[in-house]
């Protein structure tokens, strides 16, 4: 199985996250870090606040925080939600897709087998037990 890059780059950003969990992040700071599209990572952090694994808030003192402790956000969690509207093949899209041998498909069910077994394996681990180390403060310059 392949994850997108949408949830790649989500991953990285809430593992950022769940170091300094009290901590707001603003997009531009996590997309300069991983050297990721602000746009890119801006669509992303909107699909997690609408599930409620980020809250974001604009504005001065704005950005986004997790939207509950990073024990209690599962791997499977994330990706379920940014992988939401990626079929792992063509029968599996939401409108059956066009698969033209699925009445005599034995295939489908074998993947679907797999893809549940996947996100189960996610579903052990929490996001809290990837999160990265907590970034040193910036060194100040000498006066």
């Amino acid at each position: 199985m392949r994850l997108t890059s949408f949830t790649d780059f989500g991953l990285r950003a809430l593992m950022r996250m769940a170091s300094e969990p009290g901590r707001a992040f603003s997009t531009a700071e996590l997309a300069d870090e991983f050297e990721l599209s602000r746009h890119h990572l801006t669509k992303i952090m909107a699909t997690l606040a609408q599930a409620g694994i980020v809250i974001t808030r604009r504005g001065g003192g704005g950005g986004a925080r997790l939207g509950r402790p990073a024990d209690q956000i599962s791997l499977g969690d994330i990706v379920r939600v940014l992988e939401s509207d990626q079929a792992l093949v063509n029968c599996f899209a939401a409108d059956g897709g066009s698969c033209t041998i699925s009445s005599h498909c034995r295939l489908r069910t074998r993947l679907g087998s797999a893809e549940a077994a996947f996100l189960a394996e996610l579903d052990r681990s929490m996001l809290a037990e990837v999160a990265l180390p907590a970034l040193a403060p910036a060194s100040m310059p000498a006066p």
